[in-house]
């Protein structure tokens, strides 16, 4: 099985297809088309694509040049500990490379897979939330 990792300048990445994977993988059932086409637009971007079908993404928002923040990393289950997601990272993180922080927060069960990318567990941080309208 070829699997095909390449970012979104080098092949588009189609909100449609996106919103697919997402829903597959039980994520953004709130999320329009048009929302999703912005993600894509803005930021760099990854896909993973076996026989022509996205089945892994991720991407990072940045300010550019000091600091990065990867986001919705999503694999589709049948290509999940393949190894295609640690792929998938790892050509994201070559398209940051000249960011000097790269950052992402996790689910605990997660943290041995970005691990695998160099990521370090800190102690020291915490992640703060707020949602709009709370």
């Amino acid at each position: 099985m070829t699997i095909e990792i390449m970012s979104v300048d080098e092949r588009p990445i189609n909100a449609s297809e996106l919103m697919k994977l997402y829903r597959e993988a039980g994520w953004w059932e709130e999320r329009s088309k048009q929302d999703i086409q912005k993600v894509i637009d803005q930021g760099d971007s990854v896909g993973a694509w076996s026989k022509g079908v996205l089945i892994g993404f991720a991407r990072a928002v940045s300010d550019g040049e000091f600091r990065a923040y990867i986001e919705d990393v999503v694999i589709h289950k049948e290509f999940q500990k393949s190894g295609t997601g640690t792929k998938l990272v790892s050509t994201l993180l070559d398209e940051l490379s000249h960011i000097d922080v790269i950052s992402l927060f996790c689910e605990k069960e997660l943290i041995p897979f970005y691990e695998k990318n160099g990521f370090k567990f800190s102690e020291t941080q915490y992640i703060m939330h707020r949602r709009k309208g709370t």
